[in-house]
């Protein structure tokens, strides 16, 4: 993060990514998340998580906390607090719900002048953004991003550092079947774990398990089912839901080495 900071003026690059990465090292599978990508290990049809999204919603406190310290980050136009609500100008004096970084329940609070400010996390689910502008706290870059129109600058809220996760392969016996599944968010916005697993599973057994390719054609069918069949309404799922808008990279790595089994 450091080394974009350097050289984004000299390589004229703006923006940021996040990051998911899996090193084996010694027996064991470390998996880095930094972003809302996720990795999942299937061991014999069970799913166990290998990270967690990092959003406005998942770290609100944090970002809450933050605000709180330095309020000079807000720019006089946020607030640290969050309402189920945007508050409005008739409602002052008014008791209403509401919840700071030490909460994780809601309390009353009476509405002040300060309160009518924009809130620092706003929206739910994939809307929630960090002031209305980036729905991912977590990731590389973004250095010079702003609140539209303002001069606010967003990166302080941002956080490189990764949630590190590890699995001991040396725990377990594992099957060709068995497999780490990294994937970008444009795969688990319209694919949740077990319809991934069930992908998996459905294309791995149709191979011989000493086939090398198997892996890569269970990679292909995941980005290919998540991003859907083009109709005149855009790009549909098998159930005819939206397909996935965004980028979807998917990683199907084995676990256990090559061999027949039953």
């Amino acid at each position: 993060d450091d080394q974009i900071e350097r050289e984004r003026a000299s390589q004229r690059l703006s923006g940021g990514c996040c990051a998911l990465a899996a090193v084996y090292l010694m027996g064991k599978f470390y998996v880095a998340n930094a972003g809302d990508s996720r990795a999942i290990i299937i061991r014999n049809g069970e799913i166990i998580p290998m990270s967690r999204e990092f959003t406005p919603e998942t770290e609100r406190q944090r970002l809450q906390f933050l605000a709180f310290l330095r309020p000079e980050l807000l720019g006089k136009e946020f607030t640290h607090l969050e309402f189920p609500r945007r508050i409005q100008p008739k409602e002052l004096g008014k008791k209403m719900l509401y919840r700071d970084q030490n909460m994780n329940g809601w309390a009353y609070k009476k509405i002040e002048e300060d309160d009518l400010k924009f809130p620092l996390i706003y929206g739910e689910g994939k809307k929630a953004r960090v002031m209305a502008t980036i729905g991912v706290t977590r990731g590389l870059g973004d250095h010079d991003l702003k609140v539209f129109s303002s001069n606010i600058h967003i990166k302080p809220f941002l956080s490189c550092f990764p949630e590190v996760r590890v699995y001991d392969l040396t725990q377990y016996e594992h099957c060709p079947d068995d497999v780490l599944v990294l994937g970008t968010d444009g795969l688990w916005d319209v694919t949740n774990d077990n319809e991934v697993a069930g992908v998996v599973m459905e294309v791995l057994t149709s191979y011989e398990p000493n086939d090398p390719c198997r892996y890569t054609m269970a990679a292909q069918e995941l980005v290919v089912r998540s991003r859907g069949v083009l109709k005149e309404r855009g790009w549909r799922l098998a159930n005819d839901k939206l397909g996935s808008g965004d980028d979807i990279s998917v990683f199907v790595i084995p676990l256990g080495g090559p061999g027949n089994y039953t």
